[in-house]
């Protein structure tokens, strides 16, 4: 009799539990998923809704309740692709698979369309879409050092995190209005459920443990989207990502204006090794007028970041980071390490054709020049497992940036 009594208890508690996450479910479903005016079924099975611009997420945040939208910069990062000679090409991608299916009409955003399983496989409907606390001890080091700060290896690898592998090139101790890299796109294989492997640049601003940031890239992560594909994404935080900010348009925040791209709909063709390249160019640069930070990805201009979401970004950034991620719940740094590879999964020293990298790497400081830059540092929280390398293929050639791995290997059991 009291195994039975125990037992309708706890039967109790959980369907009492059990509502109160689904109630918590559908409200987070409701805030995300917009009334659509238009709604489009891709061919890769996205549901892609164009929903009114002035009704998007970005205005349910409580800095923004009184926000006018700029529809355009009032200046552009006025970035030149080199024209020095690399050995091998690249095609660019200038459209996601969902616009094969239809267009979202002017007045309109696309938004990809969340789904009720997606919020089920996140910890709790609040951290759907958002990232772990992180830190970069460097940046206080660059505050005491200015633009002296030594770039060495060592300092830049000073401990993070305990479960995010980054291996990274970065441009540290000046004032930046902005950074642009052309990022070559692949679609890493067996990135592993809880995890997610991305490619992006990065803006950042602040102190170690409550640092801003802006992001932007491309990214595979199965416990956000359900799937293995290659989607772009973008990224915002102002407290080390401990309570603020998240993926795309998953939280209040970004201001999308464009009605070609998606955020989080998938990128496609992807590269091949030792077959065809392909790549988006990416840029994120300060609009000294309004204070916003743009974010253009392959050459269409996707929306801003409001300059009032920010502290310091608000008028520069202090840190631009180039590379690759792979984030793994249960831990990096420990046996057995997460199979989770960054890049293409194999090692930088593969190089052209067989490795990632970004190329066309240029950052605009207050000389408003926009240029290569000076002073970089690589780092990687793990040699045995992810690389990078700054490599130039002939002496004339600018150099790219190559950096990936395969995770778990005989060297990083």
């Amino acid at each position: 009799m009291r195994l039975i009594l125990i037992f309708v208890i706890m039967c109790g508690f959980y369907n009492e539990t059990y509502g109160e996450v689904s109630l918590d479910i559908d409200k987070k479903l409701r805030t995300l998923n917009k009334p659509a005016l238009e709604t489009i079924k891709s061919e890769d099975g996205d549901v892609i809704d164009c929903i009114d611009i002035y009704k998007q997420h970005a205005f349910d945040h409580p800095a923004l309740r009184n926000h006018k939208i700029q529809m355009k910069p009032s200046a552009e990062f006025d970035a030149k692709t080199t024209t020095i000679p690399n050995n091998g090409s690249s095609k660019p991608i200038t459209s996601q698979i969902w616009s094969k299916s239809g267009n979202c009409p002017v007045g309109t955003i696309p938004v990809r369309r969340v789904r009720r399983e997606d919020i089920m496989r996140a910890s709790s409907p609040s951290h759907f879409g958002r990232k772990t606390h992180h830190r970069y001890s460097f940046l206080d080091n660059a505050l005491q050092h200015k633009a002296n700060f030594n770039l060495t290896a060592k300092r830049l690898r000073e401990p993070r995190s305990n479960n995010r592998s980054e291996a990274m090139i970065v441009a540290l101790g000046f004032n930046y209005l902005g950074a642009q890299s052309d990022i070559n796109i692949w679609n890493p294989p067996g990135v592993q459920a809880g995890d997610y492997s991305s490619a992006q640049i990065s803006l950042i601003g602040g102190i170690s443990n409550s640092f801003e940031s802006i992001e932007a890239g491309w990214m595979v992560n199965p416990s956000v989207f359900g799937d293995s594909r290659t989607r772009l994404f973008a990224y915002w935080t102002k407290d080390a990502y401990t309570k603020t900010g998240c993926i795309n348009l998953l939280c209040s925040g970004f201001v999308q204006t464009t009605t070609k791209f998606a955020l989080g709909a998938a990128i496609e063709p992807v590269s091949r090794a030792r077959g065809d390249q392909y790549y988006m160019a990416f840029s994120m640069y300060l609009d000294p007028n309004s204070g916003n930070w743009w974010l253009t990805c392959g050459n269409n201009v996707m929306g801003y970041w409001p300059g009032t979401l920010f502290s310091g970004l608000k008028h520069s950034a202090t840190a631009v980071q180039w590379g690759g991620e792979v984030y793994s719940p249960n831990g990096i740094m420990k046996k057995p390490h997460t199979r989770t590879p960054m890049g293409s999964g194999n090692w930088a020293s593969s190089l052209w054709s067989r490795a990632c990298f970004h190329t066309n790497l240029r950052i605009k400081d207050f000389s408003l020049q926009v240029k290569y830059p000076q002073y970089l540092g690589e780092y990687v929280d793990e040699h045995n497992c992810y690389s990078t390398k700054l490599h130039r293929d002939t002496y004339k050639a600018e150099p790219r940036f190559y950096f990936g791995g395969p995770g778990q290997n005989p060297l990083c059991p």
